[in-house]
């Protein structure tokens, strides 16, 4: 049976815009390309909707955040109501702090933002962190307590209570497989709230 015909001009738009936005980048301590984490997100946005404007914000979902480009660059090319998710999906910066002060803050901003934000862009924002869900995992396999080393905070109790935040921030989406499997790998990652207590 052939592949019906589905309108993805958008979509192939943003992917092609990020693919040139992450280009010579690297997935930080990966070995690989760094589009390979805004694809992943789009197949996780995918299995939830089809919606062309999500899916394309899951492709950029990044590119403010870790690239040159700005919001109003996005507006221009794709839109506010992708600019919207994206800048949902981006982390508030603090101006003269550095990173590794600023990180609770930061990521308690998120987990507030996406708290109050629409299912649209908690769609987009369980592509991002399931990915990277997924990937914390992965290493965990292979090294141990070690991977908290590779990240800027190196305890892993303040990882465990950002990831645990954003579950309940995005639980609008606890029918969809794609949160299960997000909380499924947290538990399996950090152990089950209920076998500590």
């Amino acid at each position: 049976m052939p592949n019906k015909p589905l309108d993805t001009a958008l979509l192939d738009r943003a992917i092609m815009f990020a693919v040139k936005a992450h280009a010579g980048t690297e997935r930080r301590g990966k070995g690989f390309p760094y589009i390979v984490h805004p694809m992943e997100a789009v197949a996780i946005a995918a299995t939830i909707t089809s919606d062309q404007e999500i899916l394309a914000a899951a492709a950029l979902h990044d590119t403010v955040e870790d690239t040159d480009v700005t919001i109003d660059q996005i507006r221009c090319e794709f839109g506010e109501r992708v600019a919207s998710l994206v800048k949902a999906e981006t982390d508030v910066v603090f101006e003269n702090r550095p990173e590794e002060e600023s990180w609770h803050d930061r990521k308690q901003a998120a987990i507030d933002r996406l708290a109050a934000a629409p299912r649209d862009a908690k769609i987009v924002a369980i592509g991002d962190k399931l990915s990277n869900m997924r990937a914390i995992a992965r290493d965990q396999y292979i090294m141990g307590d070690d991977i908290w080393q590779i990240f800027r905070l190196h305890d892993p109790k303040e990882h465990e209570w950002h990831y645990r935040g954003l579950a309940d921030s995005l639980r609008e989406l606890e029918n969809t497989f794609a949160f299960q499997e997000f909380e499924w790998l947290i538990n399996r990652v950090f152990g089950s709230k209920t076998n500590r207590e």
